[in-house]
């Protein structure tokens, strides 16, 4: 049987002889010469012709050798288009070539010529000293074509010209006198045979239309069988890591499970690696025998002829004819009929194994995601969770046992075998430098290997005392990350030899799921610990916390007096609420919501409502500003808007129920300080809400819900589905409204809808205006008479420089305004009145005409602090203490203000200390 060579290796190897040369063994063109004149296999003149082109032509970037087929008559190439078998074009150069039978040079190729798609390094214009080549390869004596060179070089020289003629005469030799022999068909009956061939291929093509391997195998083993007469065929395919030889299906019979192969290991591999036809000859008894066995079939002969696909010149398969019927072995004809075969359906074939591949790949996925699910439904124990990960291992991979280690510090942790725990043995500690988990764990790589027992880090003891049989093992880290947190060790392939490739990458997609797994149930371990403490915490806080029934008996036995009970003036915009005494707050509080129809339109108890009042006033902490005094004061002027700007009918209702709630919330916990000193001093509270901005306003958010939670506190518990979930949205988003950083980022649209005026039916125009009215709420001191302002003023800085002498203390930058040292009040105040203040109070009065005395009290304020400012300014006022500023004699304050001032001080010095 005549065996394919190797080209390159068979030039090199024979040299000798004339052809044009003085020293044939300092030209490698010479050795072409010499293989083309001994060569008897039409595919290898391909690879000669190609070569010589090399050694003829400079600087050749491509080229492609076209041979006239005499069963075809058609000139083809094996070059190009992904090595796929294609004709030479009847247009552009070539069709120039064909009708002139003369050379054909040309500066590039254009995008309508057929060679466009061919030759890549040619499109367009090419350098001066760059062409493109069609050269004619003519039959003796005639002009008959039976080869055509294209190729991509540097302009023929002299000397180019010379080796290419010579070249091309030795190429029309070969031919012409393969072509007058057996080895080429040229008489009659071997065209019919061909064209015969060709009419079976075509008609195999055509019905080449399958997406399952399967059964494109079975058409392609029935057509083999018929044309070879043989009694079995099958199709070995090569495996993605080049290492097994598998097949499903042998003549007729699909298999439940795949027939492997080890290539390195077996006879294939000269068929897989060297390209070489294989035959019963070459093997021994033992190898037919296990052959036949492992088929299931009765082996007389064999032929194992290599699939090749050319556009990566690797082997992708094995063809095997099995049991030459009516002859004794098979021929020659019988290679180069499999060949042929191939010829034309590697493409199709190579196409439905790559399908087959993402499918595979697909399914993979699939019951990945389904293992991740079952993972995730663990995750409340770690048992559990080891248990599944090394049952879905096994299945995966189709081992025989799994053991799984965790990463302790510098020790691997074994707590479950094989799918049970360790029970009263304990667990299982090993150096994490120890064995072949232990080099998995340090080096962070997949091991897989094939034969345990001549590994240097395996250790045969265990099996030794156990019996247990280890063949292979297949041992991989899980991650977090860069980090390794635990290790899985598979052993025994059942149903192959040892673990392949794809067990490595189902393994390594695997422990991804493993480590995410691993690391949230160790997370949801500490979680659920940190949430008993939690409560335990919360428990203890709400007894501490806890209305006790004797303080809310005096509240339910008595009846809710009107607002006007506690002041006269308790209605007008300019009352301000602090007089009213601490101990009469809460009362005060359930006067408002019964006065603006509250508690009977949303149905609230009236127990519950006083028990929720109680515990939001218990929720402020004793800070200088930010205390219950001031959530008293910002609730009581939503109802000094409601009670003069026609009732809020701008809103719905719910939208003015939620904001009255969310005045005397939207303080709670407050610590006094901002939310930039949470995020710099990074704070429990920070750590919590910084990612999502308004850090103490989400917090207070969050205390109001706590309230609402707990039991006998929800004052919603009457209210629809519907709107129960609305007034905790509308909630939220007031008290986030709360921030200043907020409102600035709105103000403009503020202005514009306060410019087009109010539109009900508008939605953001209610997000607005509730927005706005909540600002106005929380900056109503402002509005308030002189003595009341100055008040206030002093302990909003108190708790300012409170707040920067922490900062100062842990190293941190002070603003002018939270720096006792160099604040100067009047100048501040001036600037938050002209900026912030009064632009929210006029956008007020342009939406409600009646809020005009709010911007004037404001104005009156600010021109106050400005006499401040220039008698201060005048008497070269200076303290290391601003605060002290609220200590000094102004003459531009009146005096009725100052006694008003102690006579107020006096009477509410159990309030704002």
């Amino acid at each position: 049987m005549q065996q394919k060579r190797d080209t390159a290796a068979y030039l090199i190897g024979r040299k000798g002889g004339t052809s044009g040369f003085d020293d044939a063994a300092d030209d490698p063109l010479q050795n072409v010469f010499i293989a083309l004149t001994r060569e008897t296999d039409l595919r290898e003149v391909f690879s000669i012709a190609q070569n010589g082109l090399e050694f003829s032509l400079t600087n050749m970037t491509q080229g492609m050798v076209y041979i006239l087929e005499p069963w075809s008559h058609q000139l083809t190439s094996c070059d190009g288009l992904a090595g796929v078998c294609h004709t030479l074009p009847w247009t552009g150069l070539a069709g120039r070539l064909r009708e002139d039978r003369t050379r054909v040079e040309s500066c590039g190729v254009h995008e309508e010529d057929p060679l466009w798609g061919l030759l890549e390094t040619a499109r367009g214009t090419l350098s001066n000293k760059r062409t493109v080549l069609c050269s004619p390869v003519l039959e003796f004596g005639s002009d008959r074509l039976l080869c055509a060179l294209v190729a991509v070089c540097d302009t023929l020289s002299s000397e180019n010209e010379k080796r290419l003629n010579l070249l091309e005469r030795h190429i029309s030799a070969c031919l012409s006198r393969m072509q007058r022999t057996n080895s080429c068909p040229s008489g009659k009956d071997d065209l019919e045979d061909m064209n015969k061939y060709n009419e079976n291929i075509l008609e195999l093509c055509a019905d080449l239309h399958d997406n399952d391997s399967i059964s494109l195998q079975l058409k392609l083993i029935k057509y083999l069988e018929k044309q070879t007469q043989a009694e079995f065929c099958t199709l070995f395919v090569v495996s993605e890591d080049r290492t097994e030889l598998f097949t499903q299906v042998i003549g007729k019979r699909v298999l439940k499970e795949q027939v492997k192969f080890i290539i390195p290991l077996t006879y294939f591999n000269t068929v897989v690696m060297e390209k070489k036809v294989l035959t019963d000859q070459d093997i021994s008894e033992d190898d037919k025998r296990t052959f036949a066995e492992r088929l299931e079939v009765s082996l007389h002969n064999l032929l194992c002829v290599p699939v090749v696909n050319n556009a990566t010149s690797e082997v992708i398969a094995v063809a095997c004819a099995i049991n030459k019927q009516r002859a004794s072995s098979f021929s020659p004809v019988d290679i180069k009929v499999i060949r042929h075969c191939f010829r034309y359906t590697v493409p199709v074939l190579t196409s439905t194994l790559t399908l087959q591949i993402e499918r595979e790949l697909k399914q993979d996925t699939q019951s990945m995601l389904q293992v991740a699910k079952n993972l995730f439904t663990h995750l409340d124990d770690v048992s559990d969770l080891l248990r599944e990960i090394m049952q879905e291992a096994r299945n995966l991979t189709h081992a025989e046992r799994c053991s799984l280690f965790l990463v302790e510090n510098d020790e691997l942790v074994a707590k479950v075998f094989d799918g049970h725990t360790s029970g009263d043995a304990g667990e299982v500690r090993i150096p994490i430098t120890q064995g072949i988990a232990g080099h998995v764990a340090t080096t962070g790589e997949i091991l897989n290997i094939t034969d345990v027992y001549s590994h240097p880090l395996f250790y045969r003891g265990v099996d030794d005392s156990t019996g247990f049989r280890t063949r292979s093992i297949l041992c991989f880290p899980i991650r977090d990350g860069s980090k390794v947190v635990g290790i899985a060790e598979l052993c025994n392939k059942l149903n192959g030899l040892h673990f392949t490739k794809h067990d490595e990458d189902v393994a390594a997609a695997f422990s991804i799921y493993c480590g995410i797994s691993i690391v949230h149930g160790l997370l949801y371990k500490k979680m659920t610990d940190a949430q008993y403490r939690s409560a335990l915490a919360n428990e203890l806080m709400m007894y501490h916390m806890k209305i006790v029934e004797d303080e809310l008996l005096p509240l339910q036995k008595q009846t809710i007096p009107k607002p006007t009970h506690f002041h006269p003036q308790v209605a007008e915009l300019t009352y301000s609420p602090r007089g009213i005494p601490d101990g009469d707050t809460i009362l005060a509080v359930l006067s408002m919501f019964e006065d603006m129809g509250m508690i009977n339109r949303w149905r609230i108890d009236k127990a519950t409502l006083a028990r929720f009042t109680m515990l939001v006033k218990r929720g402020y902490r004793d800070t200088p500003y930010h205390n219950w005094y001031h959530a008293f004061t910002v609730g009581h002027f939503c109802f000094l808007l409601y009670k003069n700007l026609s009732q809020l009918e701008m809103l719905d209702e719910i939208e003015v129920f939620a904001l009255f709630v969310s005045c005397i919330c939207h303080d709670l916990d407050h610590r006094g300080t901002n939310n930039s000193f949470q995020v710099h001093s990074k704070s429990v509270l920070a750590a919590l809400y910084s990612s999502e901005g308004s850090v103490m306003e989400r917090h207070h958010f969050a205390q109001a819900m706590c309230i609402l939670n707990t039991e006998g506190c929800n004052i919603f518990e009457n209210l629809s589905r519907k709107d129960y979930q609305k007034v905790l949205d509308l909630m939220q988003d007031i008290i986030l409204a709360t921030d200043l950083a907020h409102h600035l980022r709105i103000i403009t649209d503020l202005k514009k809808m306060a410019r087009t005026g109010y539109r009900k039916d508008n939605t953001s125009h209610h997000q607005l205006l509730l927005c706005l009215l909540m600002t106005s709420c929380d900056l109503s001191d402002q509005t308030k008479n002189w003595l009341t302002t100055k008040k206030i003023a002093e302990l909003i800085y108190r708790e300012f420089f409170t707040q920067g002498d922490l900062e100062k203390a842990m190293g941190l930058e002070t603003p002018e305004m939270f720096d006792r040292e160099k604040a100067f009040i009047p100048e501040l105040q001036i600037n938050f009145l002209e900026h912030i203040a009064q632009p929210v109070f006029q956008i007020l009065n342009d939406i409600f005409p009646r809020a005009g005395p709010l911007v004037e009290a404001i104005e009156c304020n600010k021109m106050m602090w400005n006499k401040l400012r220039r008698e201060s300014l005048e008497r070269r006022l200076s303290s290391t203490n601003s605060l002290d500023f609220f200590h000094v004699k102004f003459s531009a304050e009146p005096a009725q203000d100052r006694l008003s001032e102690e006579s107020e001080t006096d009477s509410n010095q159990n309030r704002n200390g």
